[in-house]
């Protein structure tokens, strides 16, 4: 079971960026900074298509509602590669089943994914747009940083990456009843725009002077 904590910090980190965490092991595996990384993430197209991955996520991830949006589509994608990741780390320790560790990482991805998701949404409720980019930039270098810290301390990054997790979700239920209040407020506008562009009369064609 020793490699169960680098399985769950493994699974949070993809939950919050999965191309990064693919693209850390990889490169760090590539390297030779560390064993624990399994050869199919060390392969030339696997790091070329999660850097590419990663550049097109740090882009969207920092513009308001486009992350919203971006993080919709990675609710199914980010658990599989957490599931993926994890189950590759466990085949190469051979200390744990495969499929126990890829439904860890699975469910811990998609734990912190939803996280991710929930706090994107209370931050977008604010006017100004910096805080995107900030938050942004402090998820992808914590899930970096703590997930190549598991690496050599694995037992203490999992335990750091569970309390971020049980913070992120308490911050979660703090912040619903805004996200909801944003969300009938965007509706209502939608309605109200819609209503005035219903009862707005027809343009008219200008009329040509009698020759």
């Amino acid at each position: 079971m020793s490699v169960l904590p680098l399985v769950f910090t493994s699974g949070w980190a993809s939950g919050i960026n999965a191309y990064a965490a693919v693209l850390l092991l990889g490169l760090l595996g590539a390297a030779g900074v560390t064993d624990e990384v399994p050869e199919a993430l060390q392969r030339t197209d696997v790091l070329v298509a999660a850097g590419v991955l990663f550049l097109c996520e740090a882009v969207a991830d920092k513009i308001p509602y486009v992350d919203s949006v971006w993080d919709s589509v990675h609710t199914v994608i980010r658990p599989v590669a957490g599931a993926v990741v994890a189950a590759l780390l466990a085949g190469e320790s051979g200390s744990l089943p495969e499929i126990t560790a890829g439904a860890v990482g699975g469910t811990t991805a998609l734990m912190s994914h939803l996280v991710k998701a929930g706090t994107r949404m209370a931050v977008n409720t604010s006017p100004e747009p910096f805080s995107n980019a900030a938050v942004s930039t402090a998820e992808d270098v914590g899930a970096t940083g703590i997930l190549a810290f598991a690496l050599f301390h694995p037992l203490a990054a999992a335990i750091i990456a569970a309390t971020l997790l049980a913070l992120g979700i308490v911050a979660l239920f703090l912040l619903a009843s805004r996200i909801r209040r944003f969300r009938r407020r965007r509706a209502q506008r939608r309605e109200e725009r819609r209503l005035a562009e219903t009862v707005r009369p027809p343009s008219r064609p200008p009329t040509r002077p009698p020759e």
